[in-house]
């Protein structure tokens, strides 16, 4: 006997079995955004329906909002809601019917441009704080011109703008554009330039996700600032881009910081300036006030000095002669008393000198004796010297470790060994090895 509860649990995990992840095709109806963020609809066709439910983890990676009536694609998840014992798909991700192969290409374009560095961080290049001049890529009837150029003059009206027309959609429109950005960095007369346009379909924006656009926006002598459609479309001009904007109107206020914020600024700084350079005015007068009544006439102030100076002079003169006085008094008693303590050295002093001579004598003789010792065993070494036995024809063989080789058994045949003459050595590799011949 199952109860309601465990027969939808027991359906609901048959459904999740037997219909792996999957892509379903249909019409969006009954469109609901929760609070929550999570997305509820039914997906439709020409014979029958089925809810749909995609929460809000997955729904803000979607790219767009479906409405009513949309064609779109999803991937999903079989599964039974129990509560109510309705069975729903679990929407993983969702695309507009017919951009499956145009987003399958963005993905595949990208993940190339990616390996090749293109999009790498630290390819991106700082804005400049001050531009003087802006360009602009885009097409002169677009809107989003009219909205960046509304923006710049408000926001910077002292900035000038030069605008490299282009259309921005259609056919061949992608090869404009590069060329248009080509043209900008040729001429290389903006600070920074903008790549902008409206939002749209994947279609209408699809000029921006052709590679020759991505290579002209990296190749650019400038900075680029990429403002294509709105904040949930994502271009392959957007990754290679310096920067993203989600806006063109956005695009325009990155380019250039307001006017108003940088004199409001600056007025901020020279409020503290002139309050710095007021206090530190303050200060020094001050100073000059305290070094002001230390200040004496220099006259006095040298004969001061002097004065000092002279007496100085009499305590040094003093002091100088009381120990000197008393250390010539205590000399001459010192005198007089090793006077009296001096023994008579002269029968020391010759015995001093006959051990001399002795000494010297002895030390000769030893000498003599060393001299003759060591060189009977120069005669000895000089016999044992290897290089003499080199210099009579014979040789040192060894291997490339140094170690010296004795018989025909520490050979191997094609190896290599070092031989040491008299005059040198050479690097001989053995052909082949023989036993030792009796």
């Amino acid at each position: 006997m199952l109860t309601v509860s465990a027969l939808n649990q027991a359906v609901g995990r048959m459904l999740e079995r037997n219909f792996p992840l999957l892509w379903v095709k249909g019409e969006v109806s009954n469109f609901t955004r929760a609070a929550s963020g999570h997305w509820y609809f039914n997906l439709k066709d020409e014979g029958a329906q089925v809810r749909a439910v995609m929460f809000k983890g997955r729904a803000q990676y979607a790219g767009f909002m479906p409405r009513e009536g949309d064609k779109v694609e999803v991937r999903t998840l079989v599964t039974l809601y129990a509560p109510r014992g309705d069975y729903q798909l679990n929407v993983e991700a969702i695309r507009r019917s017919g951009v499956g192969d145009l987003y399958a290409a963005f993905l595949q374009l990208k993940e190339r441009l990616e390996r090749e560095g293109l999009f790498a961080r630290e390819r991106k290049r700082a804005l400049p704080g001050f531009p003087r001049r802006i360009g602009i890529v885009t097409s002169p009837q677009a809107a989003a011109l009219r909205d960046v150029l509304t923006t710049l003059r408000r926001r910077a009206p002292h900035v000038e703008v030069v605008l490299y027309p282009t259309p921005v959609q259609g056919e061949g429109a992608g090869q404009r554009i590069a060329a248009a950005i080509g043209r900008a960095s040729e001429r290389a007369e903006c600070d920074v330039l903008l790549v902008c346009r409206g939002g749209g379909s994947i279609e209408d924006l699809w000029s921006f996700n052709e590679e020759v656009v991505a290579r002209a926006i990296v190749a650019a002598t400038m900075p680029v600032i990429s403002g294509v459609g709105h904040e949930t479309d994502f271009t392959i001009a957007d990754f290679a881009a310096d920067l993203r904007a989600p806006t063109p109107t956005a695009a325009a206020e990155l380019a250039a910081s307001s006017r108003q914020d940088w004199l409001a600024e600056l007025r901020g700084h020279a409020a503290d300036l002139t309050r710095a350079l007021r206090r530190t005015l303050a200060d020094k007068a001050q100073s000059v006030d305290w070094l002001s009544r230390r200040l004496v006439s220099p006259s006095a102030y040298i004969q001061h000095e002097r004065v000092k100076l002279l007496a100085l002079q009499n305590r040094l003169s003093h002091a100088n002669q009381i120990p000197l006085t008393r250390m010539r008094h205590g000399l001459q008693q010192l005198a007089s008393r090793l006077a009296h303590q001096l023994p008579d050295t002269r029968h020391a002093r010759r015995d001093l000198a006959e051990l001399a001579r002795r000494l010297q004598r002895a030390q000769g003789a030893q000498q003599s004796a060393q001299r003759q010792t060591l060189t009977t065993l120069h005669s000895q070494l000089e016999l044992l010297n290897p290089q003499r036995t080199l210099e009579r024809g014979y040789a040192i063989v060894s291997d490339h470790q140094g170690r010296v080789l004795h018989s025909p058994a520490e050979l191997a045949a094609r190896s290599e060994i070092t031989i040491r003459l008299a005059q040198g050595s050479a690097e001989v590799g053995i052909a082949s090895v023989q036993p030792r011949l009796d």
